[in-house]
C-alpha cells in the first residue's frame, strides 16, 4: 500500500521550497517539512522550532487550496499578502501589506545592469488602476470562467498570466500568482489534498518561466496561447513525477513486503542500510556499501558491521563485489 502521508508531505514541501527558490529565497528542506507534517496531522511531526519564512509560505498555500470549495476574495489575497510579509517588510524595506500597491512610481520587471540602463521587461498597470483590474480578474476566475465551462488547467494558466500582468502587490506577487493557480487546480480536482508540485516544475524551468511571462505580456495584440501551452505542460510535468513517486512508493512497499516475510529476524542496523540502499535507487549508492559506510550509518563496530553485511549477502538481499578493503555492496535487484 502506498504511504498516502508521506507522498501528500512530500508535494506540499516541495511546492514551498520552490516557490520561494523562484524568487530567489533559500527554505531550508527540514524546516519546512516539519512544518508541512504538523499541518497534516502526521505523528511523526518534528517539535523543531517554527522557522518564520517557512511558516509564512506553506500558510498561503494551504490557504488557497483549503478554499477550494468557495470563490477567491481581495480578503483572501489580501490576507495571502499579509501572512507572506508579517514584519510589513520585505527584506529591510517596508512595503504596503495586506492591500493592493498605491506608489505613484511604475511597476516594472526590470534586469538590472553594472554601469547601464536597467532592461525593462514589462511595466504593469498603474497603482491607481489596480483595484479595477483586480475586480475584474476576480470576477471572471469565480463566475465568468466557471460559467462558460473553461478547462479546469487553461482556467488555472490564464489565472496566474492575468495575475502577473497586473502586478497588484509591491512584492509577492509571484508567490501569491502561484497559489491562486494552485487553487485553480483544486477547484478543478475538487479537493485540497495534494500529491504534486506545479512550482517545482516550474524552478526547473525558471528562465523559460519569466521568458513565457514576458512574451505574453509583451505584446501590443494579446496572444496567450504559447502561454497556456507551456503552463499545461509543466502541470503535466508534475503529475508525470507525482506518478513517478507513487510507482517508487509501491516497489519500496513490495520489496519491504517479501523481506519481511522471508527476512523477519533483520537487525535495526541491517533495516537501516537497506532503507538507505532502496533511496539511493535507481542510481545506485555512490561507491556501493561498504564496512565503513555501514559503521558511519548504522554506529555499530566494524566487526558487526562486516558480520551483518555478510549476513544480507548470504540470504540474498545484497550482492558482493571486490576483495579486502575494496569490498562493496549493493542491493539485489
Amino acid at each position: 500500500m502506498v504511504d498516502l502521508e508521506e507522498l501528500q508531505l512530500s508535494g506540499w514541501a516541495q511546492e514551498a521550497v520552490a516557490t520561494a527558490q523562484i524568487e530567489g529565497e533559500v527554505l531550508q528542506i527540514n524546516s519546512v517539512r516539519a512544518s508541512a507534517a504538523r499541518r497534516l496531522g502526521l505523528a511523526h511531526a518534528s517539535a523543531a522550532a517554527r522557522d518564520a519564512r517557512s511558516e509564512a509560505t506553506l500558510d498561503v498555500l494551504q490557504a488557497a487550496v483549503s478554499q477550494w470549495q468557495r470563490g477567491l476574495t481581495e480578503e483572501d489575497l489580501f490576507g495571502w499578502h499579509a501572512a507572506l510579509f508579517p514584519t510589513g517588510r520585505s527584506g529591510l524595506t517596508r512595503i504596503a501589506v495586506g492591500t493592493w500597491r498605491a506608489h505613484a512610481e511604475p511597476m516594472q520587471i526590470v534586469t538590472p545592469r553594472l554601469g547601464k540602463p536597467d532592461v525593462v521587461h514589462y511595466e504593469a498597470p498603474p497603482s491607481a488602476d489596480v483595484a479595477g483590474h483586480m475586480r475584474q480578474l476576480l470576477e471572471w476566475f469565480n463566475v465568468v470562467s466557471v460559467q462558460h465551462g473553461i478547462d479546469g488547467l487553461v482556467r488555472a494558466a490564464i489565472a496566474h498570466l492575468w495575475f502577473e500582468a497586473v502586478h497588484p502587490f509591491e512584492d509577492g506577487n509571484g508567490r501569491i500568482g502561484r497559489a491562486m493557480a494552485e487553487l485553480a487546480l483544486a477547484q478543478d480536482m475538487r479537493s485540497s489534498q495534494r500529491l504534486f508540485s506545479l512550482s517545482a516544475q516550474i524552478a526547473q524551468q525558471r528562465t523559460g518561466y519569466y521568458a513565457q511571462l514576458q512574451a505574453a505580456t509583451g505584446q501590443e495584440k494579446l496572444d496567450i496561447t504559447a502561454w497556456v501551452q507551456w503552463f499545461i505542460g509543466r502541470i503535466q510535468g508534475a503529475f508525470e513525477a507525482a506518478t513517478e513517486q507513487m510507482q517508487t512508493a509501491l516497489a519500496r512497499n513490495r520489496y519491504w513486503t517479501e523481506v519481511n516475510a522471508h527476512h523477519p529476524g533483520l537487525t535495526p542496523a541491517q533495516r537501516k542500510a537497506l532503507t538507505r540502499l532502496l533511496e539511493a535507487q535507481p542510481e545506485g549508492f555512490a561507491g556501493g556499501m561498504s564496512t565503513e559506510k555501514y559503521v558511519n550509518l548504522t554506529g555499530v563496530s566494524r566487526a558487526t558491521a562486516y558480520r551483518e553485511l555478510t549476513q544480507l549477502a548470504e540470504i540474498g538481499l545484497l550482492e558482493r563485489s571486490g576483495q579486502g578493503r575494496g569490498t562493496q555492496y549493493a542491493l539485489v535487484a
